[in-house]
């Protein structure tokens, strides 16, 4: 069983509803851009980026997704031939919602959703791959940083370990110079002693 949305319908039942997104669906092919209310507008959104999406793909099976929704095989050819080549080097973000304000009779909110017909420019995508060299290279510095820091701590040990050895070195060192001195006097001491 289908979820229903939250909150009200844009028409009466879910048919109506169906209808009315494929209105705003074949006007946003049809003349590029619609003013409606901004529910309707951002209710219409997903939907047309969908069949814009079916469009760059191009192939028989989405041309037939598209034409169940729009019912008119000369909207179905302009999506397909005149705005799916149009789109092909967009990744996605295919409409842009403006808002205009209140109606004077009821009030709504108005919005203008129309197709964004400026082409990519290589600019952006340059300053995308820019942003993730320099990301990269910041996690790069910080991988080193840390392998620095863990080396540097590693090396710590080591000196820590060779300190602790020297010193019992030294004591060792310290003990037999003690004992040596100690065989020496007791030497010296029954050499000293009259026999």
């Amino acid at each position: 069983m289908p979820k229903p949305t939250k909150g009200p319908r844009l028409g009466g039942s879910p048919a109506h509803q169906r209808h009315i997104i494929a209105n705003l669906c074949k006007d946003l092919i049809r003349h590029g851009a619609v003013t409606t209310t901004q529910t309707r507008a951002k209710t219409v959104q997903p939907h047309i980026e969908r069949l814009i999406s079916k469009a760059k793909r191009g192939d028989t099976y989405n041309r037939r997704l598209a034409l169940r929704v729009l019912q008119d095989r000369e909207l179905a050819y302009i999506l397909f031939e005149e705005l799916g080549p149009k789109f092909a080097e967009r990744n996605g973000g295919f409409t842009r919602i403006i808002k205009l304000g209140n109606r004077k009779g009821d009030n709504a909110a108005l919005a203008r959703i129309e197709l964004v017909t400026e082409k990519v420019s290589p600019k952006q995508s340059a300053v995308r791959e820019a942003e993730k060299a320099s990301k990269k290279a910041a996690e790069a510095q910080k991988l080193a940083k840390e392998a620095k820091e863990s080396a540097d701590a590693e090396e710590a040990a080591e000196t820590a370990a060779d300190a602790v050895e020297s010193k019992e070195a030294d004591e060792a060192v310290k003990e037999t110079a003690a004992k040596r001195d100690a065989a020496e006097a007791k030497k010296d001491a029954e050499a000293d002693e009259p026999k």
